[in-house]
């Protein structure tokens, strides 16, 4: 086990731990403000998209996105989680030479490997579009090759930041410019009449113009750090980052390629299944903000052999995962045949998909950070094991239902292995600091969320099919979930959330 400075610190434990849970509850809030303008920005990219051209071009869009998020993890090299760990422990070593030389040796890497696959993804786009059974993706693939460089500059100089334990540029640039421009851009590209290549080439610009912010973010964050020339520790960032690069491309997979499976089957409905996949990632929106949040403090508690403080905030971080996405999960499960007709004609019939969706990534939420946890913990191999083994089975549940039931099966294959692997990860953290993610708070929740749910069956058997159901639904469900919520009770751990998110309030209103 690596160890760090494990003097215990000045205050009382209580005193620390609660310090511990206000500054992530600061971080988180951030995030989570951040979140909601990205989801919303992502949601609404996907609704003009699929309102304007309609579900093949939605299906062209998709598969070229996905190979993005696919090649910039490739080009990461995993780098993203190794910059966050490994500034954070630095940080606390108080180590400025390592500082320096972790950050400058894990973006070059990055930029150089992204630069690289570039060039091969536009030399080869023909080919991998006959793969896709779609000519068409050839120039959409190119505009991906140019995108992919600035796409893991920004994101390996965004995670170098999260190791100062701040979550502020993080937020302003990955959560709130880049998807807010390619909101606006791909808009302005659609009005103009340049379609789904125009919403590409949005897609181009914001990422360009997002990575110079994010590298002017970390150089401010830089000055910080003492002067010192850098010392390059390539056999600590390797032996961590090579592992965890490993384990987030199976996860990004895990995500991504049933998408790209549809499409080498050739299958009509990727449009309405990346749609209805879409949506039903604005429920678990909470998720990742939180683990940018809860990653840094894991890695700085764990380093100090801090356990019961990493307990606590586990179990802290899962309780708001699980009630801040409840309602949007109820909505998910009552009202799916709704929703998706508000992205026009032709998707009503994802509606299926969604539900199967929504009760993988229910569970998802349920068991909080738990991969976050075992990567800042240095148990990165195991978590590898894990998305592989994750990913393993869905492409063998792919291949075995997609022919037979469409995006049916793709959707019972997602959700069976975002299942397998959650209660897996519950286990292992089980055996690694002896936590689990159900605490009392974490069942006032629930019970809040089944009332809200009865709510809202009730709302669609009392009320007409229509637009009027679903504001009924909506409303009744968000009334009914907090005012049982508040009913019920909140713990010590969301007081102390509530006044520092107050306070953080305070200090930037004017």
């Amino acid at each position: 086990m690596t160890t760090g400075t494990t003097a215990p610190p000045p205050e009382s434990t209580s005193d620390y731990g609660d310090r511990q849970v206000r500054g992530m509850a600061r971080g988180g809030g951030l995030n989570l403000l951040g979140a909601l303008c990205s989801q919303g920005a992502l949601f609404l990219v996907m609704l003009v998209l699929a309102r304007d051209l309609g579900t093949a071009e939605v299906g062209r869009y998709a598969q070229c996105y996905a190979l993005l998020a696919l090649l910039s993890l490739l080009s990461l090299s995993g780098f993203r989680a190794g910059l966050t760990r490994f500034v954070a422990v630095h940080l606390a070593d108080d180590d400025p030479a390592s500082i320096r030389g972790t950050v400058r040796l894990g973006l070059a890497i990055s930029a150089a490997g992204a630069v690289l696959i570039g060039v091969l993804l536009a030399i080869g786009a023909p080919l991998v579009a006959d793969v896709l059974h779609d000519p068409a993706l050839t120039g959409g693939l190119r505009l991906v090759a140019l995108a992919l460089p600035a796409t893991v500059i920004c994101e390996a100089a965004l995670a170098a930041t999260r190791g100062w334990r701040t979550q502020r540029p993080f937020t302003l640039v990955g959560q709130l410019y880049e998807p807010g421009a390619r909101l606006v851009l791909t808009v302005v590209a659609l009005l103009a009449g340049f379609g789904v290549t125009g919403a590409l080439w949005a897609v181009v610009v914001a990422a360009w113009t997002a990575a110079a912010l994010a590298v002017g973010a970390l150089l401010r964050l830089m000055r910080t750090v003492a002067p010192a020339a850098p010392e390059y520790r390539p056999r600590q960032l390797f032996s961590f980052s090579t592992v965890s690069w490993a384990s987030s491309l199976a996860s990004t997979g895990l995500i991504w390629i049933d998408t790209l499976m549809l499409g080498a089957f050739a299958n009509e409905d990727i449009g309405v299944y990346t749609v209805a996949t879409r949506l039903v990632t604005v429920a678990i929106f909470v998720l990742a903000p939180i683990n940018a949040a809860f990653g840094p403090y894991i890695a700085y508690l764990y380093h100090r052999d801090q356990f019961a403080e990493v307990r606590r905030v586990y179990r802290a971080a899962t309780g708001w995962v699980v009630r801040l996405s409840l309602p949007a999960f109820v909505a998910l499960l009552v009202f799916p045949s709704a929703l998706l007709p508000l992205f026009g004609a032709g998707f009503a019939e994802g509606a299926a998909v969604t539900v199967v969706l929504a009760v993988g990534q229910l569970v998802n939420a349920a068991t909080g950070p738990c991969g976050t946890l075992l990567n800042m913990s240095g148990r990165v191999a195991l978590n590898m094991f894990d998305n592989i083994g994750a990913l393993v089975l869905n492409i063998g549940l792919n291949l075995w239902l997609i022919p037979a039931h469409g995006i049916i099966g793709a959707a019972i294959a997602w959700s069976a292995s975002l299942i397998a692997v959650n209660l897996a990860r519950v286990a292992q953290v089980w055996w690694l600091v002896r936590a689990v993610p159900v605490t009392a708070g974490l069942v006032k929740g629930l019970a809040a969320g089944a009332a809200a749910l009865v709510a809202a069956l009730a709302v669609r058997w009392l009320v007409p099919e229509g637009a009027g159901q679903l504001v009924a639904g909506l409303a009744a469900t968000v009334v009914v979930y907090g005012g049982a919520v508040l009913a019920l009770g909140l713990s010590k751990e969301d007081t102390m959330v509530l006044r520092a998110l107050a306070r953080r309030r305070d200090r930037v209103t004017p």
